[in-house]
Parts: structure tokens; sequence; C-alpha cells
């Protein structure tokens, strides 16, 4: 385990970098929803020009993150966000912020996080044993979860009450916060793809680095096709991220425009996810263990993600909407994070150090490289189909995530881990060269 010093400088610096991220996700649509007067349309399209690197780039960054110290891909994002979102602010402030300035950064911030998330799923491997991962994974996905509390609904009032430059400024302090943070960490990771290896074949391997980076893509590709839980994590992924890209996007112009929320509330919504997933954290350290893997899995993932249907049935600003929404958001935020850390540790289990960030990339680039299509067809369906209805069937497209998971070998899963292994004598992979 880390250093306390050391553990304590990436649990403020991954709180503030969360912070930032989930507050700039409510912001520019807001900006581009209330102050823009965007359409449904504009507003998919907004979403999923942010998304599409996940598409674009995940199989060339999980290659790329096996290769290097995930905290200075960690620090060198938390820059590079600081600066996008610092030009909003400025941008703003000369009266030049427009939808197009919002998409250079929606696709930049998007590109940068990317990084993030590849180097964060990867970190923990590199530092902790792995029996410890669960327990690992929940104690930072419960700073993560911190964060989800303050992030919306700091972006919906910052935007309801006061600017947009105001809001994105609000979002680059917290990267520079986490910069500040994580670039203190002096614990020194092993690099898996790096060690044992001489300065000559470092040369040799430089001067073949294309070829090289296509046959690391291969490997990851490789491994996840080749395990059925892998392979089951990327189809119950694939489906959930798509219809949820689709959800939120009418969600986001349902609830100021068919309920009438302001801008606060509908941050103050989004933000009841954080208890929620502060709840899911704490539990997935015991439930798996209890009942088994497979069983919480499929049961969290249908309790969480069905809830949502529940919101078709709200109408109007009344005295009510408001507490359901927030015991909505509460029971997906819960159900979403139990499924999240649970996935993250068999994911973790069944993998080879060395191939950790391309498996991470390669799940994230076959199950989220879906939410741009589903973005756009969110924006779609509002304009033709109307706020409600769009809603609705959006909504019960999520429940295919939890039903791709119970036809799977995933709901097999007992109360112990995979070892990674034991997998890999049986598949007889052999390590990466």
């Amino acid at each position: 385990m880390w250093r306390d010093g050391d553990f304590r400088k990436l649990w403020v610096g991954q709180t503030a970098s969360q912070l930032g991220e989930h507050a700039s996700l409510v912001v520019l649509p807001l900006f581009a929803v209330l102050t823009l007067h965007a359409g449904a349309g504009q507003l998919g399209v907004l979403r999923a020009v942010g998304q599409a690197p996940i598409l674009l780039l995940s199989l060339f960054v999980g290659a790329w993150v096996d290769r290097w110290r995930t905290r200075t891909v960690m620090v060198l994002t938390d820059i590079g966000r600081t600066v996008a979102l610092g030009a909003v602010a400025v941008a703003g402030l000369l009266g030049l912020l427009g939808l197009p300035v919002l998409f250079v950064v929606a696709f930049t911030v998007g590109a940068l996080s990317v990084f993030f998330d590849v180097a964060y799923q990867a970190s923990l491997v590199r530092l902790v044993e792995r029996d410890q991962l669960v327990r690992g994974n929940s104690a930072l996905e419960g700073s993560r979860s911190a964060a989800q509390i303050g992030g919306p609904a700091l972006g919906g009032a910052l935007v309801s009450l006061l600017s947009a430059p105001v809001a994105a400024a609000s979002s680059a302090l917290f990267f520079a916060l986490s910069f500040l943070s994580i670039r203190r960490i002096r614990r020194t990771e092993s690099i898996p793809e790096r060690s044992g290896r001489s300065e000559c074949s470092e040369r040799s391997e430089r001067s073949e680095r294309p070829p090289r980076l296509w046959r690391r893509i291969h490997e990851g590709l490789r491994f996840v096709a080749g395990d059925a839980s892998l392979r089951a994590v990327c189809r119950a992924s694939g489906a959930f991220h798509f219809s949820f890209a689709a959800m939120m996007t009418v969600y986001l112009i349902f609830l100021p425009r068919e309920l009438r929320l302001s801008g606060t509330a509908v941050g103050l919504v989004l933000a009841a996810t954080g208890p929620g997933a502060l709840l899911g954290s704490m539990l997935a350290a015991r439930l798996p263990g209890r009942f088994g893997y497979g069983t919480v899995l499929v049961s969290a993932a249908a309790l969480g993600d069905g809830v949502f249907l529940c919101v078709a049935a709200l109408h109007g600003s009344s005295a009510v909407t408001v507490p359901a929404l927030l015991a909505v958001n509460f029971v997906f935020g819960a159900g979403g994070q139990l499924v999240n850390v649970t996935v993250m540790a068999v994911r973790q289990a069944v993998t080879p150090d060395a191939l950790q960030a391309r498996a991470a990339a390669t799940i994230s680039f076959v199950g989220m490289g879906l939410a741009p299509l589903g973005s756009l067809l969110g924006g779609f369906l509002a304009e033709e189909w109307g706020l409600r209805t769009s809603f609705l069937v959006t909504a019960a497209g999520m429940l295919l995530s939890p039903v791709a998971m119970a036809l799977s070998p995933l709901v097999r899963l007992g109360r112990a881990l995979p070892d990674a292994r034991e997998v890999r004598d049986a598949r007889e992979v052999p390590p990466p060269a």
C-alpha cells in the first residue's frame, strides 16, 4: 500500500479532479440549453462531441498508458483540462462563447478525460496486492462519489446564479488543485511492460514504435475477446452506455422544460447520485463476498437502471417532483456504483498486470464508445417523439444491461474473485513481448 502521505495526496487530487469533471459535465450542457437556447438536436451533438474521444482514442490510450507512469499521465491531463476550461472562461468574458467554442472544449476535455480514466483504472493494480483490489477500489470510488455530490450541484448553481464563464473557471480551479496534489506523490510505480528491459532493447523498441503500438492494441483486444466474462462486460457496458447517453440527453432537457426546474434544482437533482454512489461504494466492499459477485452485479444493475422508469410518471413542478427525483438519482447512484466497483474488481482480477490499461481501454472502447451514438439518438428522438415518450423509451433501454449480464457467465461468479494466473494458464495467453 502507499505511504499514508502519498495516499492522502492521491485522495485530494482524485476528489478535486472528479469534482471539476462532474461540474463541467453539467456546466456545458446547461449553458447550451439555458443561455444559448440549444435545441435537443444541438444538445445531442454537443454531448456526442464530448464522448467521441472514447470511441476514437481509447485503444491507443490503453496501449500508451501501459508504458508510462499513471501519476505522470494524470498530472498532464489535469494541466490540459485546466487550460481548456480556462479558455472557456476567457472566451465568455470576451463575449465569444458560443456553440462552436463549446464543441471544441467538450472534445478537448473528453479526450483528456480518456487518458485520466484509463490511467486511474490501471494505477491501483500497480500499487496494491491483488487481494486488496475490492477494498482499494471501494476507497477510491468513494472519493469519486463524494465529488459527484458537489460537482453537479455546484455546476448547476453557478450557471443559474452567476455565469457560464464563472462556472467554467471553477472547474478549471479544481483541475489545478488536482495537479498540485497528485504531482507531489513520491511513490515509484512499477511499469510491467518496461520492467527487466535493457537500454538496448528500449532503443530498439522505440525504433519499431508504430508496429509495436498496433501489436499492443491487438494483444488487448485478443485478451478481452478471449475471456467470456470480459466479453459479457463489454456487451453489458455497451447496452448501458448507449441507452444511458440517449436517456441523459433527453433528461437534461426534460428537467428544465417539461418539469420546469431551475438550473440550481437540476444540479441538486443530479447531485443526489453522489450520496447514492457513496453508499454503493461501501456496499461493494461487503455484498459480493456475502452473496456472490454475479448475484450482486445483476441485482444492482436491474434496480439502479430500472428506477429511472419512475421519472416518466412525474408531471410539472409539484411538491413531490424534486424529492422523487432525488430518490431516483440516489438509487441509481447506489446501484450503478455497486456495479462499477464490482465489475472493475472482476476485470482487474482476471487481467495480468501488463495488460491492465489495455483491457480497461478495450472495454471502454467497446462499451462507452457507443455513447456518442446514443447521445445523437436521444436528441433525434426528443425532436421527433417528444420529451416524455423519448425519455420512457431510452430509460427502458437501460434494462438491456442487466439482461445481458443475466444471460452471461457473469451471473455464475461466486463469492471469490477468479485468479489472473489461472485464467492465463487456461487460455495459454503468452506474456506481452
